[in-house]
């Protein structure tokens, strides 16, 4: 099993009972499993693969995964910010796809590009 497989194995059920469910469209699923992987070996905690990691635990708290917009973003869109988790509602298209727009705010990811 890749580490990939184990990662998506070990996440699904804990984030099913919090109402998070995995993006359904294996093309999207798949690379964003893989760069919260890369972001686990880069800083230590997986980042979220969407946003820039200042790659200091107490700066990126808020954007390790599963964030702590992306139960809200799934509640309001039925998806978070990067797609990597949805609702049941989304993955069985009974809701429109929409774009979700950024809960972080500005200051925090003005604080990781600093950090570059």
């Amino acid at each position: 099993m890749s580490r990939v497989e184990e990662l998506y194995a070990k996440l699904k059920p804990l984030q099913e009972k919090r109402g998070l469910y995995f993006n359904q469209d294996q093309d999207m699923l798949w690379p964003l499993l893989e760069s919260l992987l890369v972001n686990k070996d880069r800083f230590g905690y997986t980042a979220c693969p969407c946003r820039l990691a200042a790659g200091e635990y107490e700066l990126d708290k808020d954007i390790i995964c599963p964030c702590v917009y992306a139960k809200p973003d799934v509640e309001e869109y039925g998806s978070c910010y990067c797609g990597l988790y949805v609702s049941k509602e989304w993955n069985e298209g009974s809701i429109p796809h929409v774009h979700v727009p950024e809960r972080r705010p500005p200051e925090k990811a003005l604080a990781a590009l600093e950090k570059l």
